[in-house]
């Protein structure tokens, strides 16, 4: 199979779909593996390590697109790219179609193939290609909000660990997942006064266990969720219900019951966001301030740092790029019923109910498209 990998051209994004490592793995198979001139310069892997690998470097993009049976990327295609697409080509990438209906519609009109990482399951319900970037994610939200703290960014001036005789900050992070559980154990190990917020007894009973009471647990109220807004320094958005639009848990109105310079950090802002007042930045200009509070809501936090990311993300996709190469995707998808819930689009039809639900369209069930 012909297997492409182009440069991602998002704002700031600097990971890449396939290490030379992965490329290898692919070519030792018999696959043909193009990758576009530069692809893994921003997470350190240089043209000569994919040549050596096996891989045909491919300096003209239309080139590499037209070549392509399948296409790994690491996010969803943009404007440019989403125009390249035809019925030829599967694409394996990060999506996030409920909180872009101009982009489900386009990638429905290109008659592509279109799976998603992040509604990928496994045999324990969980999202095993979403976890490895939702660590990345979790663990940058501290940082990135222990920044924005700063007065020069617009922050109340807060040091989250405090200093002898000062109290530390106050971080609350809505939701004990994977993201929620990484910021909460980052907040932690700085010396910040860290509270998470669950409808799951079961995961706050899990939390409290491993942290042994040194992280607050608290079930997810409206009262909860109140008290977070007047107390915390700093809120993380970390709410997932996959492949859907998250919730609004934070309104514009709460905003006036906050700190001054409090800050609030959207991880979920890939999903629509779970703050009302929360709006999609780069890393280029990843904060802005409404009503006094500081948003930090950069849609591919990962990105920032491209090296641990790709390496990560890498690890968990190649198995799944390699039973697409190997198989077709009707048969990889039909092999593993954990991997069917990643198709999203296919040939004009959404295949993923939540996406559907989200745009008011008809949702094909994606079993019915696998020839057995």
């Amino acid at each position: 199979m012909n297997v492409a990998v182009p440069k991602e051209i998002k704002n700031h994004e600097y990971r890449v779909a396939l290490t030379p490592t992965g490329a290898r793995e692919l070519t030792s198979r018999g696959h043909t593996v193009y990758v576009q001139a530069g692809a893994g310069e921003g997470a350190g892997f240089n043209d000569s390590d994919y040549a050596a690998a096996g891989a045909q470097i491919e300096p003209d993009v239309a080139t590499l697109w037209q070549s392509a049976e399948l296409i790994l990327k690491v996010k969803e295609p943009q404007k440019d790219e989403v125009a390249r697409l035809t019925s030829q080509h599967t694409l394996f990438t990060y999506l996030h179609l409920a909180a872009e209906e101009a982009l489900t519609r386009g990638l429905m009109e290109s008659g592509a193939t279109c799976i998603a990482y992040e509604t990928i399951t496994d045999a324990h319900g969980g999202l095993p290609l979403l976890a490895p970037m939702s660590t990345v994610a979790g663990r940058m939200a501290v940082q990135a909000g222990a920044h924005s703290l700063e007065k020069a960014q617009g922050g109340a001036g807060v040091l989250l660990p405090g200093v002898p005789g000062v109290a530390p900050g106050k971080v609350t992070v809505i939701g004990g997942g994977v993201v929620g559980e990484n910021a909460a154990r980052m907040a932690l190990g700085l010396g910040a006064d860290v509270t998470i917020l669950d409808k799951s007894l079961a995961r706050l009973e899990v939390l409290d266990s491993r942290y042994q009471g040194r992280i607050k647990t608290v079930y997810s109220t409206a009262d909860a969720l109140d008290h977070a807004v007047r107390e915390s320094d700093m809120i993380i958005g970390a709410v997932l219900i996959p492949g859907a639009a998250a919730p609004k848990l934070i309104t514009r109105a709460m905003l006036g019951d906050m700190k001054p310079g409090s800050v609030l950090v959207d991880v979920a802002i890939d999903q629509g966001g779970c703050f009302e007042t929360s709006r999609p930045t780069t890393h280029a200009g990843p904060t802005y301030i409404v009503d006094g509070i500081v948003h930090y809501c950069v849609a591919n936090m990962p990105g920032g740092v491209a090296r641990t990311s790709t390496l990560g993300l890498t690890n968990a996709t190649l198995p799944f790029v390699l039973a697409l190469a190997d198989k077709g995707w009707q048969q990889a998808l039909g092999d593993d019923a954990n991997f069917l819930p990643g198709l999203n689009v296919h040939a004009g039809q959404v295949t993923y109910a939540a996406v559907a639900n989200a745009f008011g369209l008809e949702s094909v069930d994606p079993s019915s498209l696998i020839r057995r």
